[in-house]
């Protein structure tokens, strides 16, 4: 068997130390191209007609400065998994996916009251309807549950509250990965982290929770195609002031603005060491919100709090 092997080593062709030094240059180049995704920004920038990174009227038109960086959120250790923000309390609603847990957080990244989350499970994500009342996304399940804003402290128990489950591509750990509500059309915007990637609008959502029947469900998938550059999507943000659409991609730390009526690409920003004077890209993004005035917020696993503010 050895002697075998060492024929058929032999006649392996030899290779100059040239041509090892250029296998070697191609192997770490595309090594790195996967790393930072520059074959992904390859790819849109050879199918797509030009867009500026960003556009001056656009949600992420103007230049942003980092004021709080990587904040370790207080008593959290681990799974920070989506946030939403609530212009009529002025802070944030933050969840956590294990254990499962509603945080009220300050815009300073300082959690104000924790409500443990009673027979709900893998909560992914969190937004702000209006009205006082909150939506809940369970991603193995494709459950989406409205929850009323706390009025005081204590756990919060599932089979209290109205849920609409949805079995769209069910498999595994790969469901609904982040939600953003329009609230003047009644449009959920549902994203799913991959495998492959999707973003779903969920029209008459409000209504069919409330008891009328008039839910409507449409499938982007060529939004995806045509205007999402990314390996994956961790959460969506629906702008009212702009009707914008706002996607996050953790694995190529990018956040897209398309029109949240063609899926027109807007604007793109990379979320790397360049962006607001951060120094070190955001690792691992798995929530975005903005408020009402344009700052941005993201939270990253898993435990760290991020502010942006508009320059």
């Amino acid at each position: 068997m050895i002697s075998v092997a060492k024929r058929a080593f032999s006649r392996l062709p030899v290779l100059r130390p040239w041509a090892w030094l250029l296998l070697l240059i191609l192997s770490v180049g595309a090594y790195q191209m996967r790393a930072v995704h520059l074959d992904d920004r390859l790819y849109y920038w050879l199918t797509t007609p030009a867009v500026s990174q960003w556009a001056p009227d656009s949600l992420l038109g103007r230049e942003y400065k980092t004021q709080v960086d990587a904040k370790a959120v207080a008593g959290v250790s681990d799974n920070l998994s989506g946030v939403s923000y609530d212009e009529q309390r002025d802070q944030l609603w933050a969840v956590l996916n294990n254990p499962e847990e509603l945080l009220a957080m300050s815009k300073d990244g300082e959690v104000l009251a924790r409500y443990p989350l009673s027979g709900f499970s893998d909560v992914e994500d969190v937004t702000y309807l209006g009205d006082g009342l909150l939506l809940l996304a369970e991603e193995r399940d494709h459950a989406l549950v409205v929850v009323p804003v706390p009025e005081r402290s204590g756990a919060l128990f599932r089979e209290d509250y109205r849920s609409l489950t949805l079995g769209i591509q069910r498999g595994g750990n790969e469901g609904f990965e982040g939600v953003g509500y329009d609230r003047a059309r009644d449009r959920l915007f549902v994203v799913k982290e991959h495998s492959p990637m999707k973003l779903y609008e969920i029209r008459g959502l409000k209504r069919s929770v409330n008891g009328s029947f008039d839910l409507e469900i449409l499938d982007h998938d060529d939004w995806i195609r045509d205007s999402v550059f990314a390996s994956d999507l961790s959460a969506v943000h629906f702008d009212a002031r702009t009707g914008h659409v706002a996607l996050l991609s953790d694995e190529s730390k990018r956040i897209m603005e398309l029109d949240g009526d063609t899926g027109e690409l807007i604007a793109y920003r990379d979320l790397d060491s360049e962006f607001a004077g951060l120094g070190k890209s955001v690792p691992q993004g798995e929530g975005m919100t903005f408020d009402d005035r344009g700052n941005l917020y993201i939270i990253s696993e898993p435990n760290l709090f991020y502010r942006f503010g508009r320059g």
